[in-house]
């Protein structure tokens, strides 16, 4: 297989011979649904694990935030945090020391504990793979799920895309931009992205929650807002219909996008938060995350089932772009 995501058919046939039997998992593995919930006593855990494979710099900040997102998009707060890192045998102790500083930076920033975890030197490796596993915790109350998108419902992004993607691209591959005519002055920017507008999508899954009646909450990851947007109507058994004109593609991201020929629909789009609600709160929501610094945009609208997912341009209304996998990986293959 490709590098990647599983494709979903594959992944929703593994899925489909999970039985849960204890009755105090609220909510377990289902295609596109961020993390999984349980009854805890008074309170609701939280609980998602996530590897980061495709960037070694800075690799130990994004696994947090990347589970971090996961947790929020539950309306949940990430509370502790465990790390599973891996480094191949040519590694230093030097960039053993790097990542953990990185991890316990990123845990700091977001008042979450670092409680356990794992370190290796892997002789199977080439570069290092570091896994998490977060934990958060809510009030003992109805969680928020990607499945609860209703038809009629407003879809709204936070920043833009592809903040992940364009500052691993940056980070990674700047060589290789600068000789595709991409000037330096475009990456520099774009690899700041992972701070301005950042990766974390923890202060404005607060404000919604906190705000509005919020249906459903997605962070979009491998495969960008397009597969997120897919994932969203898979989950909850619904149509989409997206107004192309209204999609947030960030410049610096449109213009290395443009010169590398990728599609900045199907690159990794950590965050991103994508948000239902009903069409009344709409206004409402945009206005609080403006007052807070947070660029937001009303995207398109939640449709019945049988209208498919489609993406509205100026000259029709198509499907919305499948990406059988990331466009990032699809570039480093190249």
């Amino acid at each position: 297989m490709k590098i990647g995501k599983l494709p979903p058919a594959i992944l929703k046939e593994l899925l489909a011979k999970v039985k849960i039997q204890d009755e105090r998992v609220l909510l377990g593995p289902h295609v596109g649904e961020d993390a999984a919930a349980i009854r805890f006593g008074d309170k609701t855990l939280v609980v998602k694990t996530d590897p980061v494979t495709f960037t070694t710099d800075l690799i130990g900040w994004y696994v947090v935030n990347v589970n971090a997102n996961d947790i929020a998009t539950m309306g949940a707060e990430p509370r502790w945090f465990l790390s599973t890192i891996l480094l191949p045998e040519k590694s230093s102790q030097q960039e053993a020391r790097l990542i953990f500083e990185q991890i316990l930076e990123a845990c700091s920033s977001l008042g979450i504990t670092l409680i356990g975890g794992h370190t290796e030197i892997s002789h199977s490796l080439d570069r290092p793979v570091v896994a998490g596993c977060m934990l958060g915790e809510m009030e003992k109350q109805p969680i928020i799920s990607t499945a609860g998108a209703q038809v009629g419902d407003d879809i709204v992004v936070t920043k833009g895309i592809a903040i992940e993607g364009a500052t691993i691209l940056a980070r990674e591959s700047k060589q290789t931009l600068l000789s595709s005519g991409i000037s330096e002055d475009i990456i520099s920017r774009a690899a700041e992205y992972l701070f301005s507008p950042g990766i974390s999508i923890l202060k404005e899954a607060r404000i919604a929650c906190s705000t509005v009646e919020v249906h459903s909450m997605h962070d979009p990851t491998e495969g960008g807002l397009a597969t997120g947007l897919s994932e969203v109507a898979i989950a909850a058994g619904v149509g989409l219909l997206i107004d192309e004109k209204n999609i947030p593609v960030l410049p610096e991201c449109r213009d290395i996008c443009e010169k590398i020929a990728v599609d900045p629909l199907g690159l990794l789009a950590s965050g991103t938060l994508l948000i239902t609600l009903p069409r009344s709160d709409t206004s409402r929501l945009l206005a609080k995350l403006q007052d807070a610094g947070i660029e937001a945009t009303n995207i398109g609208k939640v449709v019945a089932a049988g209208e498919g997912v489609k993406l509205r341009t100026a000259a029709e209304k198509k499907d919305l772009p499948q990406f059988e996998r990331d466009e990032l990986a699809r570039f480093l293959d190249r």
